[in-house]
């Protein structure tokens, strides 16, 4: 008799998003003729940066040609996008990384959830609070926890991010393995200095960790302080893998391009305690269970770094930035603190009350849908998260409309 995987009945069901479609469903229709403005989602509302879409055009040319046709490319990636990454992100800020490190995919959702594959179903995870719930489900899935209670998985470290510590967690005061960072963090919009990635990092090595570190949403940084990779902290080659997206700096979050970095000086042992490279493993867990991504979409991509590109993407990135401040005064006008808005697209704001209970507010005084903080974890409980990725009317009406409703 077939039987399922035990692990996938451990996972608790996320209500969030059915919730929040339920509610504005019941507001709708109580509501026919008012307008809702959603800023509660993560997905970009702009178009392709123009360099992009002519690369995509041209490359679609080339396709249908003999001469330029491109058939199954390398699971890896195509070396002009790989070294285009290289070059750029990485040894333009100092950081030693090459072309043959990086595995280009199809989303740095996928890859952040997939990376987990390689290791031992014992190890030790240790996760944010609020979290990205990706790390958490798929280690689940894996067989690494116990049974959900009080609203967390037994057998993970839960690194709480509160206000008190500025929503950057401290060091586990326990032994890890794994250990999951995202900066700028999402959903708090909370960034980590150079200075507390280098204690993470030294934590690492002294305990033999890993650290899988998602650096989806890099190009908000405006900070000149502020790292742009986790590499560019010493040893960080020998602990680190990070996760990339052209998703949020470029639009791809319909056509689906990211990139992730395995360094070849990071080891993990077998069960004999011998070292084995983790580069060498996830290319052959990569060539296996993926195909590559398409020649047009890698070559979009590419023209991301393009001179054009480059300008049309700092353009696109300062739009949504410009919304998230316009957002941020909003929201402290209001005498209601928040992080995140500054150097990220998302804006976390201490609600001072149940997140369920603030977002039915907003939604029934004023149409705009935000994200209840309760639903990234128990650390996310009193707090909501608004997103700047929507138009700028849209935005300045929504903040307009918030202001006079928690104004009374």
């Amino acid at each position: 008799m077939i039987r399922v995987n035990e692990n996938f009945l451990k996972l608790q069901a996320s209500y969030l998003f059915s919730d929040i479609a339920k509610r504005i469903s019941a507001y709708q229709k109580a509501n026919p003729n008012k307008s809702i403005i959603k800023l509660g989602i993560g997905d970009v509302t702009e178009p392709l940066p123009q360099a992009c879409r002519d690369a995509f055009h041209s490359a679609i040319d080339e396709m249908g040609t003999h001469e330029g046709f491109h058939g199954y490319g390398p699971e890896q990636g195509y070396s002009f996008l790989r070294e285009a990454i290289a070059d750029n992100d990485f040894q333009a800020r100092g950081a030693n990384i090459s072309a043959d490190e990086i595995f280009v995919s199809d989303g740095a959702k996928c890859d952040s959830g997939n990376f987990q594959e390689i290791f031992a179903e014992g190890i030790k995870i240790a996760v944010a609070d609020p979290v990205y719930p990706v790390y958490v489900d798929t280690n689940v899935m894996a067989g690494r926890s116990g049974g959900s209670l009080d609203g967390r998985y037994q057998g993970f470290v839960y690194l709480e991010s509160t206000p008190e510590n500025g929503y950057v967690p401290a060091i586990p005061s326990e032994p890890v393995d794994l250990i999951y960072l995202c900066f700028p963090n999402n959903p708090t919009g909370a960034t980590a200095t150079k200075e507390q990635l280098s204690a993470w990092v030294e934590y690492a090595k002294e305990s033999g960790a890993l650290i899988l570190y998602d650096a989806a949403y890099v190009a908000f940084v405006r900070d000149s302080l502020l790292p742009q990779s986790i590499y560019e902290v010493q040893g960080a080659k020998d602990v680190a893998i990070e996760f990339r997206s052209f998703s949020k700096n470029a639009g791809f979050t319909g056509t689906r391009c990211a990139y992730t970095v395995v360094p070849k000086e990071i080891t993990a042992a077998g069960a004999n305690g011998e070292q084995h490279s983790i580069h060498a493993l996830w290319n052959r867990r990569h060539c296996t269970k993926f195909n590559g991504v398409s020649y047009p979409v890698q070559k979009a991509a590419e023209a991301v770094y393009s001179e054009a590109g480059e300008h049309q993407v700092k353009a696109l990135t300062d739009f949504y930035l410009e919304n998230a401040k316009i957002v941020k005064a909003a929201i402290e006008e209001l005498g209601y603190s928040c992080v995140g808005g500054d150097n990220s697209p998302y804006i976390w704001i201490n609600a001072r009350r149940p997140s369920w209970e603030f977002f039915d507010h907003l939604l029934n005084e004023t149409g705009v849908v935000c994200t209840p903080g309760a639903g990234f974890g128990l650390c996310g409980e009193g707090h909501i998260r608004i997103s700047a990725f929507n138009s700028r009317e849209n935005v300045e009406n929504a903040m307009e409309r918030i202001r006079l409703a928690l104004a009374k």
